[in-house]
């Protein structure tokens, strides 16, 4: 290979004829100034000559391998060169349909941008053009009014400075008089055609420099401006500061404005960006006041309502303060008017000790017979009824429960009642739940009649009874008092006729009033859930009529009026003042107690039933949260020292679950103590056997029983499902079940004692006591202390009991003995050991 030193040289190897390989030189440029030289080869086809002398055979012959060769190499040659134009067409045909492409998608977008700069800068024109028109307005009217004023000042000057004596012909109106140059004059009328005067052009000039027309549609026109999508967009409040600024510019004013105070509405927590759109503050002049007072906060972060209290009084404006519940607005207290006011019927609640003849007294009133479908003839249920007496008034009874697990439902039913009626039975006198009846309606403040019954039984003392109630501070008129009492029975009917007098002349005195046209309320008596028929709820209208359709939130549930049915199982449109009825409808079971208000429209009922339910979740999660470190290691070192017996218990009402879960709390001690995992109204589902069986606990179903999957999951997974109908069977049952956890109790009987006398050594045993039995009798299992000095050194048990060489079971006081104890040798003479037996007793709640 030669070396060429010019660019265009070319150098050739040497070879056979034709052969060789060319070589050239080019220059390559890279980027930054940079170049470089490359030699490039080009290697020549070789062609074999014969040498002379050779046949003439054999050179035809290679002859034709030559021309067959070359023939091959041409057709080769030909196809590749015509594949690669056909290749480099298509690349180019491609390339040319692309650009078009482009093209086409360049013009449209171009169109598209410049229909958008049109549509803007119309719509900016035509805002432009209003707003001189209305800046234009305002100063002819100015000018007007400055003239007019004008006007009458010099007229009044002239009338004063009117010499006397001098004709009034040779006054010169003012209208007639001509204006000095520096006056203001008004817009000047010219003649068609004319030059419009200097003054005019220097008003042209200025209207073309004012800031309301070309200052708008200065600037270039971006894509994002175009297609609105500018990323950060202006708050209202700034657009409104805006217009206030052109609106002064444009009117000639460099007043600065007046300072608009807003009421600001401040929620628990708002943002800052949100306080200064509120505010129609600038966002930075809220975040440098923060800084200010020591807050570094962003404009989406929030900060709390006391802070933006400050921040809103240092603006200057006015705070009002909201809160989540203000969504419970919308159920506001009536008063109402006295004209609107019609009587009512009273509503009389039903109280007394189990088994006194609650329900049995209200039968014979009613005369039904509820207490055959009761469970175990007591009232586990609030029942409501409506009767009318012979001479046609109407009233409504409650009947609650007895039984000392049914506290709050009689809590309840003296709190909604007008009149309680104490029913105590003649034979068996003032008793604890009675006394707890009293309490509530004393602290219900209602007026309460005591009806003496049973007193057609043996035993019957009615003056014991009204003795007893001094000792609770109620006085009978028989007694010289002011509450009423009757003696009735309920079996035979007498003195009911007296009762319902009474009754009647009470809620005379009473004076019962409410208006039925209105919005309805009124309290839950009891809920359950139903089978087919969803959540029901029993419930005592207070105030207004509660009507088919209507909307109310009731406690953390709200519902739609689909149905209202009364005592006797009718259906009824729509239910008054002091109507008992039940409600169908209701998205979910509500807690007995709660209190139903009829509402505007679902939307508020949905707002206020989530705003509760999220208030009542806090609620439970702030009382089961533990706030210091202290009490989280008191709760922890309480829940390992004492043994829990978890149950899921399932009720038909809600009543009963109450009561249920309450009694179940009073179960246990510092050792044991019954824990309710879940309670609830309905069927027993699979979902209830999932969680009991997660816990290891049974399930107590009151009055319902559990589903087709339920019974087949407890079944497959050996869970027990208890059935109960009367609450005493089930307090007991539990009760017995908490007992089993409690440890056993254990207790010492000292049998006898044994003095040491002398200490042996016994190979294969160790150390053996020779000792006398002082007192009692020392046994081979029992238990035995070694005492030194009265102190206890070890307690254990015996090892070996000897007498003399055999093993004995017992050795009776006076004998010697031979005592080894099991893993202690450390006995020493007159060492005394007492003998004891332990016996474990099994202990009850």
């Amino acid at each position: 290979m030669s070396d060429n030193k010019g660019d265009g040289d070319k150098g050739r190897t040497i070879g056979t004829r034709g052969g060789g390989t060319e070589t050239s030189r080019v220059r390559q440029s890279f980027s930054h100034g940079r170049s470089k030289s490359v030699v490039v080869e080009k290697k020549r086809k070789r062609v074999v000559v014969p040498k002379p002398g050779t046949a003439a055979t054999s050179g035809a012959n290679a002859a034709q391998v030559r021309s067959a060769q070359g023939g091959a190499n041409a057709a080769v040659s030909d196809s590749e060169i015509d594949r690669r134009r056909r290749a480099l067409m298509a690349a180019k045909a491609s390339e040319a349909d692309r650009i078009a492409k482009e093209k086409e998608a360049e013009e449209r977008r171009k169109a598209e941008l410049a229909s958008l700069r049109e549509q803007k800068e119309s719509k900016e024109r035509e805002a432009a053009e209003a707003e001189a028109r209305a800046v234009a307005e305002a100063e002819a009217k100015a000018m007007q009014e400055a003239e007019e004023a004008k006007r009458k000042s010099d007229e009044e000057a002239r009338a004063r400075n009117k010499p006397r004596g001098k004709k009034e012909e040779n006054v010169v109106s003012p209208a007639d008089a001509p204006a000095p140059p520096n006056e203001v004059e008004g817009p000047r009328r010219t003649a068609p055609g004319s030059a419009p005067k200097r003054d005019d052009r220097r008003e042209d000039r200025n209207a073309k420099k004012s800031p309301g027309g070309d200052k708008r549609r200065s600037g270039k026109l971006t894509i994002n401006q175009a297609m609105g999508e500018g990323g950060r967009q202006k708050s209202m409040a700034a657009m409104r500061r805006r217009q206030e600024r052109q609106a002064r510019k444009g009117g000639g004013s460099n007043e600065p404005r007046e300072k608009v105070v807003r009421d600001v509405k401040l929620p628990e927590a708002i943002t800052v960006a949100e306080l200064a759109n509120r505010m129609a503050e600038r966002v930075a002049s809220v975040v440098k006041s923060l800084m200010q007072n020591g807050i570094m906060a962003t404009q989406n972060q929030s900060i709390d309502a006391d802070t933006a209290e400050l921040i809103i009084e240092e603006f200057g404006h006015r705070v009002v303060r909201v809160s989540d519940a203000d969504v419970e607005d919308v159920i506001t207290t009536v008063v109402d008017d006295p004209a609107d006011m019609k009587p009512r019927a009273p509503v009389i609640t039903i109280m007394g000790h189990v088994d006194h003849g609650k329900t049995s007294l209200l039968d014979a009133i009613r005369k039904t017979n509820v207490v055959s479908g009761e469970a175990g003839g007591i009232t586990q249920h609030i029942g409501a009824y409506q009767i009318r007496t012979d001479d046609g008034t109407l009233l409504s009874f409650l009947d609650t429960p007895g039984h000392a697990a049914f506290t709050s439902m009689r809590a309840r039913g003296a709190q909604v009642t007008d009149i309680v009626i104490l029913v105590v039975a003649a034979d068996d006198s003032v008793m604890p739940q009675t006394i707890e009846a009293i309490a509530h309606a004393k602290a219900a403040k209602v007026p309460m009649i005591v009806a003496i019954n049973k007193i057609d039984r043996p035993g019957a003392d009615p003056m014991k009874v009204r003795t007893q109630l001094l000792q609770h501070e109620v006085v009978v008129e028989a007694m010289s008092g002011d509450v009423l009492d009757v003696e009735v029975s309920a079996v035979t009917g007498e003195g009911l006729d007296k009762l319902l007098e009474n009754i009647t002349l009470q809620a005379e005195l009473l004076e019962l009033r409410a208006n039925p046209d209105r919005a309805a309320d009124g309290a839950v008596i009891e809920a359950k859930l139903d089978v087919g028929r969803g959540p029901v709820a029993t419930v005592l209208v207070q105030n207004g009529t509660l009507r088919r359709g209507d909307i109310f939130v009731v406690g953390e549930q709200w519902g739609r009026v689909r149905a209202l049915i009364n005592d006797q199982g009718e259906r009824v449109e729509e239910a008054g003042p002091s109507v008992p009825v039940e409600v169908l409808g209701l998205n979910g079971t509500p807690e007995a107690g709660d209190v139903l208000n009829v509402v505007p429209d679902e939307a508020r009922a949905r707002e206020i039933a989530e705003y509760r339910q999220q208030l009542a979740k806090d609620k439970r999660a702030a009382a089961g949260a533990a706030t210091t470190l202290d009490q989280l290691l008191a709760k922890a070192k309480a829940d390992e020292d004492v043994s829990e017996l978890p149950i899921v218990v399932k009720a038909d009402v809600q009543g009963s679950a109450e009561a249920i879960v309450q009694a179940m709390e009073k179960i246990g001690n510092d050792e044991v103590r019954v824990r309710v995992l879940h309670s609830g109204v309905g069927a027993v589902t699979e979902s209830d056997v999932t969680l009991a069986e997660a816990a290891g606990a049974p399930i107590i179903g009151f009055n319902v029983r559990a589903n087709a999957p339920a019974r087949e999951a407890a079944n497959q997974k050996g869970l027990e499902i208890r059935y109960y109908s009367i609450i005493y069977d089930l307090v007991d049952d539990v009760k017995a079940a908490a007992s089993g956890l409690l440890s056993a109790e254990v207790r010492e009987s000292f049998i006898g004692y044994a003095s040491i006398k002398e200490v042996f050594k016994v190979s294969n045993v160790g150390k053996v006591a020779g000792c006398v039995v002082t007192e009692g009798v020392a046994r081979r299992s029992a238990g035995v202390r070694l005492l030194r000095d009265n102190v206890v050194i070890h307690q254990g048990k015996l090892k070996t009991l000897k007498r003399f060489k055999d093993e004995v079971k017992e050795v009776q006081s006076g004998q010697e003995c031979g005592m080894a104890f099991e893993n202690y040798e450390d006995i020493r003479e007159g060492d005394v050991i007492e003998i004891f037996e332990t016996e474990e007793i099994e202990r009850t709640l």
